[in-house]
């Protein structure tokens, strides 16, 4: 059993006197500016950090997606990240308009390292960072609040100083109070407006105040308010971009970025994916297409999301969960039976539709260079809508509604019996043994000729029965009253349908059928595929009348006729 918490643990932030928040009632209507920080969050966080091969493999899709700031690592901290910096800068890699971004700690040393690694670049954004929650002050930096400003004061000028000797470098500034939603917000803002000052900040020359996250302490909601409550208190709040960086410590990083946009917030670092350390960063693609599902432009493109998954398997060594939003396998899957015959019956409107609406589809999966092949796939628990789908959308055959019910009670023993998923190719196969195949098992035909007289139709058809060949001739109004007048059983067609299946030369004709057993009131369905339109029907004929007999309906007859 859990201890008793209250005895453990205890609200780890400062709470917001905010009672006229104005968050609750904004919507997001604009994209923020989006940093990616998989090459340097995201790559401290793997088992085996990147090779320079793989973080420039990485950068590129990252410029391809359409980042315009991009940390690329920690070159102080890592020779990899220094040498991956000045591979980018030296060989020209960096389009005009990306800014790349180096993270440092507020140490002059690493600041001195930091701007040496990027010496020649065109734009530059340099990171620096200190905590300035109690629990940093009190037991990782031994030292008062008046400490932990001097702390970020002493590099902003650094910053500044180490700058002004690369005047060819636009430069941006960044200052982060790490573990922001953990800090009193009086002093995150003195701190912060201290930064400001010494940088200058203006509405032309404006500065980057990254508010984290670090660890996620709180529900979104107040993380909102301490976002609000910076927005409106900041000095010089016209020359900062209030940027967030959330983790998911508490799963709850997409909707605490989504709040603080609405508080205020102009900038998000995340990771494509939600990489980073603990249980993550924010998900920069789950946020940018929650916008785009919505209407928003994200101006990030994920158009080939396998491509990018690919990319960040491959780099990162980490697979993206199958279940992850709008990424994973299975997310546009449905397996319920109900999802299913929904979305079957969603997709009839939407092809008459400009606007996306769909059951369970919040977003259209070719938006993302999916296909529809995966969105309805059969297990045990599905139902006649999703094989029904699988069917027509693969192999254009529509099913009657009494054949689906009667076939998904064949496709549900079959799964039941394998516990496995079956694909289309395997529902065909199995359609295939139920209703068509079986036109040799008693009855079968060994060939026919159709003639006309008198406006009737005759045939003459050679049939195997009980391993004999038996030839029967029967006159009808067209070939299927002929082949079942020609038979001479207690039979009648009750429906018929018929359809092409494949394109051009290679169509053939399907034959779907229901013949009833005269005085039972029992009946049956089957199907003949051919590519001579007056063969299936027959073969149908054939097929069912054995159906019929493996239920115990009909017996094999000796019918009399001419035997060949």
């Amino acid at each position: 059993m859990l201890a008793d918490p209250s005895k453990k643990y205890r609200r780890m932030y400062q709470r917001v006197n905010l009672p006229d928040r104005q968050w609750p009632n904004k919507e997001i209507t604009t994209a923020p500016l989006w940093m990616s920080t998989d090459l340097r969050d995201g790559n401290q966080a793997i088992f085996e950090p990147m090779s320079l091969e793989q973080k420039f493999k990485m950068f590129l899709m990252l410029v391809k997606i359409g980042f315009k700031h991009i940390e690329i690592g920690f070159p102080s901290a890592s020779q990899t990240d220094f040498d991956f910096t000045r591979k980018l800068i030296e060989e020209n890699h960096i389009p005009d308009d990306v800014y790349i971004e180096v993270l440092v700690q507020a140490r002059d040393h690493l600041i001195a390292r930091t701007f040496e690694s990027l010496v020649g670049a065109k734009r530059a954004i340099v990171h620096i960072y200190n905590s300035n929650s109690p629990t940093f002050r009190q037991k990782v930096l031994n030292t008062d609040i008046d400490g932990a400003k001097k702390l970020a004061t002493d590099a902003a000028k650094k910053v500044k100083e180490y700058a002004a000797k690369q005047p060819e470098t636009k430069w941006v500034f960044q200052y982060s109070p790490e573990c922001f939603s953990a800090t009193e917000l009086e002093v995150a803002k003195d701190v912060c407006d201290a930064v400001t000052e010494i940088w200058d900040a203006t509405p032309d020359n404006k500065v980057i105040l990254n508010l984290p996250a670090t660890v996620e302490v709180s529900t979104p909601n107040v993380y909102a308010d301490q976002i609000e409550w910076m927005h409106r208190n900041l000095a010089r709040r016209d020359s900062v971009l209030i940027s967030v960086h959330c983790h998911n410590d508490r799963g709850c990083g997409i909707a605490a970025s989504e709040l603080a946009i609405m508080a205020g917030a102009d900038r998000v670092e995340g990771c494509v994916f939600g990489n980073g350390e603990r249980t993550g960063n924010v998900d920069i693609a789950a946020i940018a297409l929650n916008m785009y599902s919505q209407g928003v432009a994200p101006h990030l493109d994920f158009s080939n999301i396998n491509e990018i998954i690919a990319t960040i398997e491959e780099c990162t060594g980490l697979p993206v969960h199958p279940r992850h939003p709008y990424a994973g396998d299975l997310v546009f899957t449905a397996f319920s039976g109900s999802h299913q015959d929904a979305i079957k019956k969603g997709f009839e409107f939407q092809k008459n539709e400009t606007i996306w609406d769909m059951p369970y589809l919040p977003i259209d999966p070719k938006d993302l260079g999916r296909d529809y092949d995966a969105v309805i796939r059969v297990n045990s628990q599905s139902g006649k809508g999703g094989i029904a789908y699988l069917l027509e959308s693969k192999y254009n055959i529509t099913l009657p509604r009494r054949v689906q019910i009667e076939f998904s009670q064949i496709v549900q023993a079959h799964t039941d019996t394998t516990s496995k998923e079956i694909s289309a190719e395997e529902i065909w196969d199995l359609f295939k043994a139920t209703y068509i195949n079986i036109k040799d098992k008693h009855y079968s035909i060994k060939k026919y000729h159709l003639s006309t007289e008198d406006h009737d139709q005759i045939i003459d058809l050679d049939i195997v029965i009980n391993d004999q060949v038996q030839r029967l001739q029967g006159r009808g109004n067209g070939p299927i009253s002929a082949v079942i007048n020609a038979l001479n059983l207690p039979i009648d067609v009750l429906s018929y349908e018929e359809r092409s299946i494949g394109h051009d030369s290679k169509a053939q004709s399907l034959a779907l059928l229901e013949i009833q057993v005269k005085d039972t009131g029992r009946s049956a369905f089957a199907a003949g595929i051919h590519s001579n339109t007056i063969t299936s029907p027959i073969e149908a004929i054939i097929a069912c009348t054995n159906r019929l007999i493996d239920q115990g309906v009909l017996k094999i007859n000796d019918i009399v006729s001419e035997t060949v």
